[in-house]
């Protein structure tokens, strides 16, 4: 599967779990197909909702394409995802539950060149599972480290 990464949402892996990932199509405007192309936005702070049956995502920040002239429209707006019925009342049914949330992970296009976004079911970080995590990497580095003294 050959894919363009657009734009990644970095702090997701830090300060969430992630339960399941779903893949959702984006209703954009050219304008904002062509600032995505050029790496023009962030996932910063954006999350996903189920509303009257439909989903949409939220606070999904993408430049205005400098090009488009006076039909650019705002750059945090919310936008429709695509996705089937039954994915969508499934998931209003696990993001009913305590703690759960749908946050994008990444925006990307697809082989033929659709714009496609990642958005994954996730569970908030608490403290002590981040000092765990930071604890296994560290201990993880400090082997790796050994192992490459050991073999010089």
């Amino acid at each position: 599967m050959d894919r363009k990464i657009a734009v990644t949402n970095r702090k997701f892996f830090h300060d969430y779990n992630r339960i399941e990932q779903y893949e959702t199509g984006l209703v954009l405007t050219g304008g904002e197909v062509k600032s995505l192309r050029d790496s023009k936005s962030s996932l910063q702070d954006s999350f996903a909702r189920v509303e009257n049956g439909e989903m949409f995502v939220y606070n999904i920040h993408i430049n205005p394409y400098s090009f488009s002239g006076r039909n650019n429209t705002p750059p945090k707006r919310k936008r429709k995802l695509l996705m089937h019925k039954n994915e969508i009342e499934k998931l209003y049914g696990k993001t009913t539950q305590k703690g759960c949330l749908l946050i994008p992970v990444e925006i990307y296009f697809n082989e033929k060149g659709v714009a496609k976004l990642s958005l994954a079911l996730a569970t908030r970080k608490k403290g002590p599972d981040k000092r765990d995590l930071l604890k296994e990497r560290d201990i993880e580095r400090e082997l790796r480290r050994e192992n490459l003294v050991k073999r010089r």
